[in-house]
């Protein structure tokens, strides 16, 4: 399969480390409140900030996540979605000239299903830049990550602050694109406070690797953007966006989704710079 085709990933981090602030990455099951609500959100996103997506791929277990994307996935698997229309949502995104990044994140279950040859194969068709599969650490992945690597697409994993020095070494020789940092020791959802550790932890990870690194889980106000944005290259904002999807009526979702990512990124007010980094 040809792998010529646009770094999208690569392009947004070198954009936004020239402009000394994180990129703003914001998580959204696919098919979900509606199962014809993606393109809508995602087109607000960006209205509002966002420099790249990550479409949340249904499953029924999803051991990582907290109860506000359980509920999401729940409801969107009782309206059809499959992995088919995820892939769909992305091929409509492309059709209709979105360009930012746009990453699959989910488990591996749904996505063996489908038959992972083919899934590699039909991500990179209709333009799908990164898969992060939660459930499928490096040591595991094999045929997928040498499919992926073939078909050019980037393939994210993740770490946490009980990583071993040994597992970040090992995450560093196999990451492409970025490495998902985990703020904390536990699920998904929206936190006050972020860990009080977190710069420590980043610290660790970036003895082992130059790629970018993007911090998730709990990430929800202004502040947490402030801090994560001198440490790290990007901040991923799950729960706390799903709420505001949650808790709108569609008619108005649009209006408060760029609302909520022009507060959060500082649109409103300053941009976040960066410290020095010598990566």
């Amino acid at each position: 399969m040809s792998t010529d085709r646009p770094d999208r990933i690569a392009e947004l981090f070198a954009r936004t480390r020239a402009e000394r602030r994180p990129a703003i990455i914001p998580f959204i099951p696919a098919g979900w409140p509606e199962i014809d609500a993606t393109s809508e959100i995602v087109r607000a996103a960006i209205a509002g900030g966002a420099d790249a997506l990550e479409l949340g791929l249904p499953f029924s277990d999803p051991l990582a996540d907290g109860s506000t994307n359980q509920h999401a996935y729940d409801e969107a698997l009782a309206q059809g979605v499959t992995p088919a229309t995820v892939l769909n949502n992305v091929r409509e995104l492309r059709g209709d000239g979105v360009t930012i990044p746009l990453i699959i994140m989910g488990y591996i279950n749904p996505m063996l299903a489908y038959g992972i040859d083919a899934f590699i194969r039909n991500a990179v068709e209709v333009g799908v830049d990164a898969l992060i599969i939660v459930d499928m650490p490096p040591n595991e992945a094999g045929t997928v990550e040498i499919l992926a690597r073939e078909a050019g697409l980037h393939l994210i994993f993740l770490v946490a602050p009980t990583s071993t020095d040994a597992r970040l070494r090992l995450v560093a020789d196999h990451a492409r694109g970025f490495i998902y940092c985990v703020s904390l020791t536990g699920i998904t959802g929206a936190r006050q406070e972020l860990s009080k550790d977190l710069e420590e932890f980043v610290g660790r990870v970036r003895e082992y690797t130059e790629l970018p690194l993007a911090v998730g889980f709990g990430i929800s106000r202004r502040e947490h953007v402030e801090h994560v944005g001198k440490i790290a290259d990007a901040v991923v904002i799950g729960s706390a966006f799903v709420n505001v999807v949650a808790n709108t009526p569609r008619i108005e979702r649009a209006a408060a989704i760029r609302h909520y990512l022009e507060e959060i990124s500082g649109r409103r007010n300053v941009p976040i710079v960066q410290t020095d980094r010598s990566d």
